[in-house]
């Protein structure tokens, strides 16, 4: 039986959280300011090492405040764009009223977890549940087959650790012409472990001490900062982990050979097939191989005529790690450079549209 109730939204608001702030005509820029008082349920998964998009250093940098704002992408407009029509289809399909709302929650045990949720419902032996509201591309559809993708449900798991909720129902968007909905109940398992590695990621924040660094590109480039000009003649003997650390160096060179070569040996195959033409087809995928026309700085010819303007407007900058037993070589895909003044771009692949 369907449930269709009316409410006011103060009154289901009863939950081990406070109010830290009204979002409602809140600017983007102050959102994304209040939000680096805490963790948020788009950062769980980050948090967690699962997201795909975002990686722990990356989240560090930025509730520490080292990184300049962030514009929300076209993928995240349109979400907050059609997240009311997303919100009223759910009810027209399940009978079930969802109150907005408009206000950014903090633990009250946990004063680092925050919920900025999309709305709240009333279910029936369940009580008051979180609703949230998403879009997704076509190309993600089977994300959704039974299920929903991992970085959701510690997002919903995270804003039912914030508001002490007993489930969630999240409806999603596909592709603009599939709409689905799944109900998630409360996983108190899964909240204990985001509890602890949310406390321990917050731990770095207020310690302005990085997380594990990764292999994320977030992670190269806080060491291109931290350490951007290497001490003429300095050595240091390294600790002895470092051993393992240079044969996983080692193996995932060969590795990078091995598949880089594949990819080359491919690539070099399709060209011979396309000939002289720009695009070819194959199973459903497109092809592309164009011509384009680049202007390169002709850094020697400048050096040698200009070189104090030259020198002003060098930058120095270290290289990458050269373990000795080996030369790193610096993989550059898709970038064929010649002496023609016109050349073709590496082939991309895609999918029909």
């Amino acid at each position: 039986m369907l449930f269709c109730s009316y409410f006011d939204e103060s009154e289901v608001m009863k939950m081990p959280a406070k109010v830290l702030a009204s979002t409602e005509n809140m600017p983007y820029a102050d959102w994304l300011e209040l939000r680096r008082q805490g963790i948020g349920g788009s950062d769980a998964s980050v948090v967690c090492g699962i997201n795909r998009y975002k990686s722990p250093v990356e989240l560090w940098l930025d509730k520490t405040g080292q990184l300049p704002p962030q514009e929300a992408g076209e993928a995240a407009y349109w979400g907050t764009q059609l997240e009311p029509f997303v919100r009223a289809e759910f009810s027209k399909r399940t009978g079930i009223f969802v109150a907005e709302s408009h206000e950014l929650l903090q633990s009250e045990e946990h004063p680092f977890m925050l919920a900025n949720l999309d709305g709240v419902c009333e279910v029936p032996d369940v009580g008051t549940c979180i609703f949230e509201a998403k879009t997704a591309s076509a190309y993600k559809a089977g994300e959704w087959e039974n299920t929903i993708p991992d970085e959701y449900m510690c997002q919903v798991q995270h804003y039912m650790a914030v508001t002490g909720y007993a489930g969630a129902y999240i409806a999603v968007l596909i592709g603009g012409n599939t709409f689905k909905w799944r109900f998630v109940e409360r996983d108190e398992e899964l909240i204990s472990m985001l509890i602890e590695l949310e406390s321990a990621f917050w731990n770095h924040v207020q310690e302005g001490t990085p997380p594990p660094l990764d292999g994320s590109d977030a992670s190269k480039n806080f060491l291109s900062n931290r350490f951007p000009i290497s001490k003429p003649t300095s050595q240091i003997t390294l600790p002895d982990n470092a051993a393992d650390l240079l044969a996983q160096y080692d193996e995932a060179c060969e590795e990078l050979e091995s598949v880089t070569e594949r990819k080359q040996k491919a690539e070099n195959l399709l060209k011979e097939m396309m000939g002289d033409n720009e695009v070819g087809t194959a199973g459903g995928r497109i092809v592309t191989w164009k011509s384009v026309s680049q202007e390169r700085l002709d850094g020697k010819t400048l050096k040698a005529e200009h070189p104090v303007l030259c020198k002003k407007y060098t930058t120095p900058h270290r290289t990458a790690v050269s373990p000795s037993r080996r030369q790193v070589k610096e993989v550059h895909h898709g970038q064929y450079e010649t002496e023609r003044p016109h050349q073709r771009q590496g082939t991309g692949v895609a999918a029909v549209h």
